[in-house]
């Protein structure tokens, strides 16, 4: 059984452009994302999924030189791109993680691979069905054959483009459980995404001051420095998250 992470790549970010480049405690947030990942206790590979634009030649070689695997694929259909790019790389269970959390950190992973793990029933786990993390902190786990039976039958852009969208939209066909933060890291009024220049600015300030002190900095270490510094929390809240539908 091979749980990997399937981390949908591109350049093209219409918000903000090139952003899984940009400079995080002088390394790119792609690169600072991969580390992360490689944290979790269960994660057996880490799957880049770009496009085939030569936009996305950087995002290919920066996947590989981190010895990340990578798949290419449709830039519009994230969907098809997502559940080729598991299929290509044996992967049983796929662990989605977007390109804009590069302040994930591998114990919010691991709670929610374990709740899939420990009910096998289950079809689908997350944390943010009922939204208790902060943005920027959502993990989603779900089987790549199910993935392929949704791509298979739905042509709904919606969900071509948002990839786990028709699970959680019919749970009368689907087994669904959420997990829900620890009392002290329930904030989700924070803006811990990287989507526009204010989110940088914030993502920036927190590698700043954590990294050099503790590279595995972890969401416990993030909502103190937080709450010590309101002000900055403050600073992209204003921010309109842009949704599936």
């Amino acid at each position: 059984m091979r749980i990997n992470a399937i981390v949908a790549t591109r350049m093209t970010s219409s918000r903000l452009p090139g952003k899984v480049l940009m400079d995080l405690a002088g390394k790119p947030a792609l690169v600072r994302l991969i580390e992360r990942l490689r944290r979790s206790k269960y994660l057996n590979d880490i799957v880049i999924a770009t496009t085939t634009n030569p936009t996305d030649d950087v995002v290919m070689e920066t996947a590989k030189s981190q010895g990340a695997k990578f798949y290419r694929g449709s830039e519009e259909d994230v969907l098809l791109r997502t559940v080729e790019a598991a299929e290509a790389t044996g992967t049983d269970f796929i662990v989605q993680i977007t390109s804009d959390c590069p302040l994930i950190d591998n114990e919010t992973i691991d709670r929610v691979i374990e709740q899939m793990l420990e009910h096998p029933y289950l079809d689908y786990a997350a944390n943010q069905l009922v939204r208790t993390y902060p943005l920027g902190c959502s993990v989603e786990i779900f089987r790549t054959a199910a993935l392929r039976q949704v791509e298979e039958t739905i042509s709904d852009p919606a969900v071509r483009e948002h990839v786990s969208l028709y699970f959680y939209e019919h749970p009368e066909l689907y087994n669904l459980s959420n997990s829900e933060a620890p009392q002290f890291l329930r904030h989700p009024e924070y803006r811990l995404t990287l989507d526009t220049e204010d989110d940088y600015q914030l993502i920036k300030s927190i590698y700043e001051a954590l990294y050099s002190i503790k590279p595995a900095f972890d969401l416990y270490d993030i909502t103190r420095y937080l709450e010590r510094n309101p002000q900055l929390a403050a600073m992209n809240r204003h921010i309109v998250q842009k949704k599936a539908r």
